[in-house]
């Protein structure tokens, strides 16, 4: 099946915005997640900027592989996000992902016990590489055509969980890279052979979250996507700007001595380009950050 027109979520305004700044918050852990993760999207606007009572909202976390957070999501983050989902009036929370194509998905998900985590939240699970796939057109400038989970292309509100993490070839793995769980893994090596940074910067022409919570209580600052050098940032933030989100994830990042991330955020490839598509903010005046 194959359609020019198919989306994953909802292109348009970003929600959370304030006298013209997209607005990012940082907020310290306290070790009340789910209090926290609140907090963060409180501060922003709140939940209801997103979700309407009796909504179907979809949730993509990091389970490419199963090594323990912050490589992947941790699974009580992604129990207490599906919790608030439904707390605040959908009426049904699904959570789909696809690990890299050598591992099953379902396999990865219940060894990391996200499985039972969702399920305790209510939450239903959709592993897309069980599924059909639908060819689509992206139309960017270095990935044209890409295949999506068939089920997802239905979805008009998404939500994102994301690690912090630094990645040994894409020099970062936050909310811009998040999108490459959709694709077809069969795909995916070709991605990896030129230009993956720009090409995982394209794939977001056709994937949109309304919201992203990055979960930055820990963080790899070498290495990655698996493994690396763990620093604990202990911060949880939340946005409607991916740009907003990676440049200050990449921030935090650099922050710590040793880290393999040493730039100019708005240099790397990922950014750069992302800007340069209109994907989020351009420049770090476009956007407020909000403490708590």
């Amino acid at each position: 099946m194959s359609s020019g027109l198919a989306r994953i979520g909802r292109v348009g305004v970003n929600p959370y915005v304030r006298e013209g700044k997209a607005l990012l918050s940082k907020v310290a852990e306290s070790g009340n997640v789910k209090q926290d993760i609140l907090r963060s999207v409180n501060l922003i606007g709140g939940f209801e900027k997103v979700v309407e009572k009796g909504d179907e909202v979809w949730l993509k976390p990091n389970y490419n592989s199963a090594d323990a957070a912050p490589a992947t999501s941790d699974p009580d983050f992604v129990k207490a996000v599906v919790e608030l989902l439904y707390e605040h009036g959908a009426s049904r929370v699904v959570v789909g992902e696809s690990s890299m194509q050598t591992l099953a998905t379902r396999k990865v998900m219940e060894k990391t016990g996200a499985i039972v985590k969702v399920k305790e939240a209510g939450g239903e699970l959709v592993f897309f590489d069980e599924d059909k796939w639908m060819k689509v057109d992206v139309g960017g400038k270095y990935l044209k055509r890409v295949s999506l989970p068939e089920k997802a292309m239905s979805v008009k509100k998404l939500v994102y969980v994301c690690c912090m993490k630094t990645h040994f070839q894409a020099d970062f793995s936050m909310s811009l890279k998040l999108a490459f769980g959709f694709v077809k893994g069969s795909e995916r090596l070709g991605f990896h052979l030129r230009n993956l940074q720009k090409k995982l910067v394209d794939l977001n022409k056709v994937v949109h979250p309304s919201l992203i919570i990055m979960d930055g209580r820990k963080c790899l600052v070498t290495g990655g996507p698996f493994h690396g050098e763990v620093c604990a940032p202990g911060v949880i933030m939340a946005t409607g700007d991916r740009v907003a989100n990676d440049v200050e994830g990449v921030k935090i990042i650099e922050s710590f001595e040793g880290s393999s991330l040493k730039g100019d955020p708005w240099g790397y490839p990922q950014i750069l380009h992302a800007t340069q598509l209109g994907l989020g903010v351009r420049s770090s005046q476009e956007y407020a950050v909000l403490t708590g």
